[in-house]
């Protein structure tokens, strides 16, 4: 399907979405969230991906849901409008449990460094009582948790263009091609579908707050609309994934 391109590596979704403006992030936060809607089958795919939320304890579903995220950031790199629908559940398991490897890979480095400060302060605080070990100990504490955050921020950065490039071939190995993720992490096009991205999940987040206001009915609708904006979220690194020099589509 025939796309426009707004900002670089951010596109509006269908033709005339945005009547031919140049709407920027803002164009693209609106296209993103009309994203699920574009499916004729948008309710069934929601109840799904809601239930499978509700369920996520039991491990399984998160499996399904990473799968299923990531056929979304294939679909629409490929400049496919129509979210995937729930099918192949075996493949869209294994490729969930893949996806779920390279995350847990990239998150290790914020909770090695930071953890490991942290508790390097912790043992300070233990062994130097009142004297200035101690001292050194509480500010090792706080440099670890500030460590820890800023990293964790780096990785939410780095997490959807190497899940992206997964996408693409479905290797594990795409998930850490650096060569070819550093220029793409550095670029201008890429920083924006980040930034937009993060909007859209904090849009999310404020729907589901409100609706946590109602106790037990207010948290079951949180994740049925927090899988919705998961699915707009995720949409906008596809669309920008499709105008980045990588590897081509491998016919699945």
């Amino acid at each position: 399907m025939t796309t426009e391109e707004k900002e670089p590596g951010i596109r509006t979704g269908r033709d005339g979405a945005n009547d031919g403006r140049d709407d920027g992030i803002v164009g693209a936060v609106e296209t993103a969230i009309r994203y699920p809607t574009e499916s004729d089958d948008v309710a069934m795919i929601v109840v799904i991906g809601g239930l499978l939320s509700l369920f996520s304890f039991l491990v399984v579903p998160i499996f399904l849901l990473s799968g299923y995220l990531v056929r979304v950031l294939d679909r629409t790199a490929d400049g496919d409008d129509v979210p995937p629908a729930f099918e192949e559940w075996g493949e869209l398991a294994i490729t969930g449990v893949k996806a779920a490897v390279i995350g847990f890979v990239y998150a290790l480095l914020p909770a090695i460094v930071g953890g490991g400060v942290v508790l390097l302060g912790g043992v300070g605080i233990g062994l130097g009582g009142d004297g200035p070990l101690a001292g050194i100990g509480v500010l090792g504490v706080i440099l670890g948790g500030l460590l820890w955050g800023g990293l964790a921020l780096l990785v939410s950065y780095l997490l959807p263009a190497a899940l992206a490039n997964f996408a693409r071939t479905e290797s594990i190995g795409a998930g850490f091609d650096f060569g070819t993720l550093s220029t793409i992490w550095t670029s201008r096009p890429y920083a924006l579908a980040w930034v937009t991205m993060i909007l859209v999940f904090l849009i999310g987040g404020l729907v589901v707050g409100v609706l946590n206001v109602v106790p037990i009915l207010g948290t079951i609708a949180g994740a049925f609309v927090g899988f919705y904006f998961a699915v707009a979220a995720y949409s906008v690194i596809g669309r920008a994934w499709a105008d980045f020099p990588v590897a081509a589509h491998d016919g699945r």
